[in-house]
């Protein structure tokens, strides 16, 4: 395999693209901020094969999202169960399900199946049972090989791994931040939450699936509180299962802010945080949509999070890192192994220096907007 120098200036495999090729299946059956990483993948797919149909096999969300919003994807196919895809090793499939499923994706004859969803240990399984006339692909040393793999790192920025990925066919990159498309419906429903007001809009998001992200509800009550005091209407977002956490920040802050945890769709969201001049957050899904409809944000990360899945540029993001290696519990060191415990990895990240951040990003939003 030789590489050389692509578009973008980043070195790619250099392959030619697969000739005859009209159907191409790409699976990333997860979360929102996993399928943000792969939209720079999907535009250069969709560059390279501008006739072809690009079918994502994800989940139903995705079905939902995607369907009026303009998009390299031609239309989605919603996986069934299937353990280590989309869902939990442990998880009970039905077979007859799984069966019916790959029937049908065979008739469909993909000329390309991308697995753009992990390691392969299951997913590889998965893609070489679509029938495809070829299958590319990340590998790791106990996933079963396709017709064209890279090898799996752990360690690797997510939207270059699957850029890499997809120039296995010959697709060369055309973006590297992701870029979300809002549509109507979006904007139409963040107005009818949030409707516009004088003050310029700023949000929070305090909650992550994974406590160990969670930066302590009272730091981004204080950034509220900070921003609020610089003439910000501050919004408070999250999902049904953050609400304790969302209700948390609104309560300790001392100016008002709404709480909008379970009020608006992912659409909705994309169409609030559109409108807003920054959004602080923890490393979770509603930061990458923000960045991808062209946020400014200021993320919390972990160390470890950040190199895989931190912002590319600094004009508009500014991201702060923690480097707590060590559970705070049993002291264990995560680069050797992993524990149970629960607890933030990321609070020892300073108030003032978000506050800081924030506070930049919010009075200087006019001059790079």
């Amino acid at each position: 395999m030789r590489y050389q120098g692509r578009s973008l200036y980043i070195m790619l495999p250099h392959f030619d693209k697969i000739p005859d090729t009209h159907k191409i299946a790409v699976l990333r059956a997860n979360a929102l901020g996993d399928f943000i990483f792969i939209l720079p993948a999907l535009d250069a797919l969709r560059a390279a094969y501008p006739d072809a149909e690009i079918v994502l096999l994800g989940k139903a969300w995705h079905a939902a999202f995607l369907a009026k919003r303009p998009s390299p994807v031609n239309r989605v196919v919603v996986v069934p169960r299937y353990g280590g895809v989309g869902d939990d090793t442990e998880i009970e499939e039905e077979p007859l399900e799984i069966e019916r499923f790959f029937r049908y994706m065979q008739r469909e004859h993909f000329d390309l199946a991308f697995q753009l969803h992990g390691g392969g240990q299951h997913s590889n399984d998965f893609i070489m049972r679509l029938g495809a006339r070829m299958t590319l692909g990340l590998r790791t040393p106990d996933a079963v090989p396709l017709s064209r793999w890279i090898p799996y790192a752990y360690f690797q920025q997510e939207v270059v791994r699957y850029l890499e990925v997809v120039a296995l066919a010959g697709a060369t990159p055309t973006t590297l931040e992701p870029r979300l498309r809002l549509t109507q419906e979006d904007q139409a429903e963040a107005e009818r939450v949030v409707p516009e007001r004088d003050k310029p809009l700023v949000a929070l998001h305090p909650g992550a699936t994974d406590p160990r992200r969670r930066w302590p509800p009272e730091r981004f009550a204080a950034v509220g509180d900070a921003l609020a005091a610089a003439g910000a209407h501050v919004v408070v977002t999250g999902t049904q299962s953050e609400r304790a956490i969302v209700e948390k920040v609104v309560d300790t802050m001392h100016a008002k802010g709404l709480n909008l945890a379970q009020r608006l769709s992912l659409g909705g969201l994309a169409g609030l945080f559109a409108r807003s001049r920054v959004l602080v957050s923890n490393d979770t899904g509603p930061l990458h949509l923000a960045s991808a409809v062209g946020t400014p944000t200021v993320g919390i990360y972990w160390c470890f999070n950040l190199i895989n899945s931190g912002p590319l540029t600094r004009l508009h993001h500014h991201p702060f890192v923690s480097w707590q290696l060590t559970c705070p519990i049993c002291g264990i060191n995560y680069i050797q192994e992993k524990c149970d415990h629960q607890i933030s990895l990321v609070d020892t990240i300073a108030t003032d220096e978000v506050i800081a951040a924030s506070m930049n990003l919010f009075t200087n939003y006019a001059s790079f907007s």
